[in-house]
C-alpha cells in the first residue's frame, strides 16, 4: 500500500512570522511567567489564525553568559511515543503491521503473553513492568534502570541494549492482566519500536526519516539512539545532586539517552514539533480511520495511542509532552491542527523533581492562553 501522506506538506496555516517575541503581549507575560517559575530557558512558538510567533526568555547557560536560543535543539523525552506511535499507524496502513495482532508475532524471542496486542503497547494497557521502575498504589517503589541520583549522574553515558531493557521489564510481575488496566511505561514504547524494526528490516530512525522526516521537511528531529551530543544551537540542560555530602551540579546537556530508548530518547526543535503535529491532527499524515484510531482515548488518563486528548474552553486538545534530565518539550495542537503550540524547555534537574510542579503549571498556563481563550488579546 502505499504511504498516505498527502503530497502537500505545507502547514495548514501559511506563517508570518514576526521578530522573535514581538506583538502578542498576553504570550510575552505567560512566558516571561513560566520562566520565574524555575526554568532555566524557554523557547516557545504559536501557530494559529494569525500567523506565527516565537519566542525564548531566560538564559541558555547556567553561568547567565548566554541568552536563550529562540528555534534550537532540545531533548523531548515523552513526546517520542507520539512519532513511535505514527510509524507504528503508518506500517499498519501500508499492510505490515497489525494492531491488534500480537506483538509476539514480530517478537517470539521473548516469551510475551500472546493477549498483548500492538495497540496495546501504544495504549499503554499491556500490564508491563515499566523499566524505569514502578509505583504502586501501596506507595511500593520497585526500581529499575537508574535515573536519579549520583548513580544516574556517573552512568549517564552507558548503553542499554533495547532488548535488555525488555528483558527486564518482563522478569517483574506484570502490572495486571493484558488489557484490564491502564499504566504508563516506557517499555511498550521500546517494544513497539522494535517491533517496527521486526515488520520492517530497517531501523526506526530510517522509517522514521521515510515515512514522516523527509515528506514534512523536518531537518531538526532525530531518534539519536546511544549517541550522546545534541545538535547546535542548544540551550544547556543540568542534574543536581548530592555527593560525599555536598552538592554539586553537572551540564547533562550531553548523555546517553539508550536508559530510556523508544520512551523517550529523540531530539527536536519547536519549528519541527510545530509542522509534525500540525500535520498529524489535520489529516495529512494518517488516513482518517486511523487517525480517529489514534485520538480515541482509554477511559482513565484520556491516553489514544501515542496521545492524550484533553477538554479546554475551546474544545478538545490533543498533546504529548515529555521530559528528560533538564530538558523537557510541550506539544499541543486543536483537533484541526490549525492551532498548534510547541516550546522547548531546560533547567536545573534532581532526583526529588522539584521542577514537577513548575512544569504542570506551565502546561496549564499556555494552554489556557493559547487554546481557551481566557487571555487573548
Amino acid at each position: 500500500m502505499s504511504t498516505p501522506l498527502h503530497t502537500t506538506t505545507n502547514s495548514p496555516v501559511s506563517p508570518t512570522t514576526s521578530r522573535p517575541g514581538q506583538g502578542r503581549p498576553h504570550l510575552r507575560k505567560v512566558l516571561d511567567e513560566v520562566t520565574a517559575g524555575g526554568f532555566l530557558g524557554v523557547q516557545l512558538r504559536v501557530r494559529d489564525e494569525r500567523g506565527e510567533w516565537v519566542a525564548g526568555a531566560g538564559a541558555g547557560e547556567l553561568d547567565g553568559s548566554a541568552g536563550p536560543v529562540t528555534d534550537g535543539h532540545f531533548r523531548i523525552g515523552s513526546t517520542t511515543k507520539s512519532f513511535v506511535a505514527t510509524v507504528v499507524l503508518l506500517l499498519v496502513a501500508e499492510g505490515r503491521i497489525g494492531l491488534d495482532a500480537p506483538a509476539a508475532d514480530h517478537l517470539p524471542e521473548f516469551g510475551l503473553d500472546r493477549r498483548i496486542t500492538v495497540r496495546m503497547l501504544l495504549r499503554h494497557t499491556s500490564g508491563i513492568f515499566n523499566h524505569t521502575g514502578e509505583l504502586y498504589e501501596d506507595g511500593t517503589i520497585v526500581l529499575g534502570v537508574p535515573w536519579q541520583g549520583k548513580e544516574w549522574v556517573e552512568k549517564r553515558f552507558a548503553t542499554y541494549r533495547p532488548e535488555d531493557l525488555v528483558r527486564l521489564s518482563l522478569s517483574k510481575p506484570a502490572r495486571f492482566a493484558p488489557g484490564t488496566g491502564w499504566s504508563y511505561a516506557n517499555t511498550n514504547y521500546v517494544l513497539a519500536r522494535l517491533v517496527i524494526e521486526r515488520a520492517t528490516g530497517r531501523t526506526f530512525a530510517e522509517e522514521l526519516s521515510r515515512l514522516v522526516l523527509r515528506p514534512l521537511g523536518l531537518t531538526g528531529t532525530l531518534a539519536p539512539g546511544d549517541f550522546p551530543e545534541i545538535p547546535a544551537p542548544h540551550n544547556r540542560g543540568y542534574y543536581r545532586y548530592e555527593d560525599a555530602g555536598q552538592e554539586r551540579i553537572v551540564d547533562v546537556t550531553r548523555q546517553n539517552p539508550s536508559w530510556v530508548g523508544a520512551g523517550g530518547d529523540m531530539i527536536s526543535t519547536t519549528g519541527d514539533l510545530a509542522t509534525y503535529f500540525s500535520a498529524l491532527m489535520g489529516g495529512r499524515l494518517l488516513p482518517a480511520g486511523l487517525l480517529a484510531e489514534m485520538r480515541t482515548p482509554e477511559a482513565t488518563v484520556g491516553y489514544g495511542l501515542g496521545v492524550f486528548a484533553q477538554e479546554t474552553g475551546s474544545g478538545t486538545v490533543f498533546h504529548h509532552n515529555g521530559a528528560t534530565m533538564g530538558s523537557a518539550a510541550l506539544m499541543y495542537a486543536s483537533a484541526d491542527g490549525r492551532t498548534v503550540l510547541t516550546a522547548g524547555l531546560t533547567w536545573v534537574d534532581d532526583a526529588d523533581l522539584t521542577i514537577a510542579p513548575a512544569f504542570q503549571a506551565a502546561q496549564q498556563r499556555f494552554v489556557e492562553a493559547v487554546f481557551s481563550g481566557r487571555l487573548a488579546g
